[in-house]
């Protein structure tokens, strides 16, 4: 844990602002849940929480069946990270940040799909080797939790797969909801 030399005041009613410039570069938006850790040694260490992280065992096997039943490449991530992905190198990929154009399909709330010809959006924030084909994101109880997404290779003009487009997209919204409902229950 390294100091910042930041120091905050708690209000009467109990609270403690954030400065901002750690709430930006721990990108943390307004509204996201905070996990609350102490210690014996009197330190309180907020974590941000992820939802779907709970689920990230869950995550991995259904990526991994929808890939192994399919044939069809899947990462699956919360709102910052890829949490579990199944036919691209989990190296590359589990725990990386994401790349701000899939960051903005979550926060659109709506289904993503590639277009032929139009640029070609990573997944990760450091490129990696993959782009985002369809992309839906995961709606809990009205919050956004994270995203289900199928990928291609760069090196791909188009699926390999003997799925449709059409089938591609109703299984990743099926993910998306089904993982969505994992979390209401």
């Amino acid at each position: 844990m390294k100091a910042t030399g930041i120091v905050r005041r708690i209000d009467d009613l109990g609270r403690v602002v954030i400065p901002k410039e750690i709430r930006r570069t721990m990108r943390i938006r307004e509204g996201d849940p905070l996990e609350i850790y102490t210690d014996r040694e009197g330190e309180v260490i907020f974590k941000k929480y992820s939802p779907i992280g709970e689920l990230q065992s869950f995550a991995s096997q259904y990526a991994e069946t929808l890939q192994k039943i399919c044939s069809m490449a899947v990462v699956i991530c919360d709102r910052d990270a890829v949490i579990a992905c199944s036919g691209v190198p989990k190296k590359e990929y589990v725990d990386r940040s994401l790349s701000e154009e899939l960051e903005s399909i979550i926060e659109g709330r709506s289904l993503y799909t590639h277009k032929h010809g139009s640029e070609k959006i990573s997944v990760i924030r450091d490129g990696g080797s993959h782009f985002v084909s369809c992309a839906m994101p995961i709606i809990a109880e009205g919050d956004i939790i994270g995203c289900v997404c199928s990928v291609l290779h760069h090196s791909e003009d188009s699926k390999e797969s003997k799925i449709s487009d059409e089938l591609e997209i109703k299984l990743i919204q099926t993910a998306a909801l089904f993982l969505s409902r994992q979390l209401e229950g």
